[in-house]
């Protein structure tokens, strides 16, 4: 247990109450954060929060994750600059893990916010953020290696697929913002849907949609993505929207958005030549375990509502 190996100072450092609104001041910026940072632990120390961080994500995109880590030692030799650091990531957990309780811990640095909430057994992952500079790495050993490659290709892949009509549709903007419009606000409010629905695309097309919005929610271990999978299903697969602004030809500035009844998808990448992804996964309803949350006190707590 992570809490266990720390010494008194660092458990300062890292411990924050359940209800702290430091919980939902995220940001995905390089710089100093809330928290224990891993460079500030020992060797079993980092292996133990790196469990945590494995145990909130899918095996791919921990992976992703552990990658997008390793991409600061690049930014750091290109730039000559020492905030970027494979180990400036930091770690904080809200409230007590072995109490009755609800807890809730968050992995954060350059490009990554991985929020977790637990309680009574459920789980909520939310916001969650991952995003690679460089996008593609364009030289030494690991040139043309993309850590976030499903989330663009598998986009084009769509956008290509529709017809003249279709694509109009789902066209909103010859160029493409600077970064994902929410950025890192505490809450996201649902907005009216631009782009295409579901319910409008063919068979074919209609696929492509959800085999990109499983690279979102594949994200979290295969149980939680199965029942968030239910959760939009119940909400009406046919009502997401998808939406493209910027070119069409890769390697040219570009995003899009993934639009539901109860969440956001945001894509984009236009920094750096195009070279430089943001990708963040917003739930309207279950944001830093909301939904959950109101739902516990609910059974067990009626006097605080």
């Amino acid at each position: 247990m992570l809490l266990a190996s720390l010494s008194e100072e660092q458990k300062s450092r890292i411990a924050y109450p359940a209800w702290s609104i430091e919980r939902m001041q995220w940001s995905y910026l390089p710089g100093e954060r809330a928290g224990l940072a891993l460079r500030n632990m020992k060797g079993n120390q980092r292996k133990l929060a790196l469990a945590l961080l494995a145990s909130g994500l899918s095996r791919r995109a921990n992976i992703q994750a552990l990658a997008i880590m390793s991409l600061e030692n690049i930014l750091r030799e290109t730039l000559r600059l020492d905030r970027f650091n494979s180990e400036y990531y930091f770690i904080t957990i809200f409230g007590s893990p072995t109490g009755p309780n609800p807890w809730a811990w968050r992995f954060e640095g350059h490009h990554i916010s991985v929020n977790c909430l637990m309680v009574d057994g459920d789980i909520a992952v939310t916001p969650n953020f991952l995003g690679a500079n460089p996008a593609c790495i364009l030289e030494g050993p690991a040139s043309g290696f993309r850590v976030l490659a499903a989330e663009e290709d598998r986009a084009r892949q769509l956008l290509l697929s529709l017809d003249p009509l279709r694509r109009s549709l789902v066209l909103i903007g010859d160029s493409a913002p600077l970064d994902v419009l929410t950025k890192w606000q505490p809450r996201v409010e649902p907005d009216a849907p631009t782009g295409l629905p579901l319910s409008r695309m063919n068979e074919e097309q209609g696929k492509l949609l959800l085999r990109l919005l499983r690279v979102y929610t594949s994200r979290m271990p295969p149980e939680m993505s199965d029942a968030y999978w239910e959760k939009m299903d119940n909400d009406g697969m046919g009502n997401i929207h998808f939406a493209w602004a910027g070119p069409i030809e890769s390697g040219k500035p570009h995003y899009y958005r993934l639009h539901g009844p109860g969440f956001l998808i945001e894509y984009d990448n236009v920094q750096n030549d195009a070279n430089h992804i943001h990708t963040v996964w917003r739930d309207f309803r279950n944001d830093w375990g909301e939904d959950i949350l109101k739902e516990h006190y609910a059974h067990f707590h009626r006097d605080v509502l």
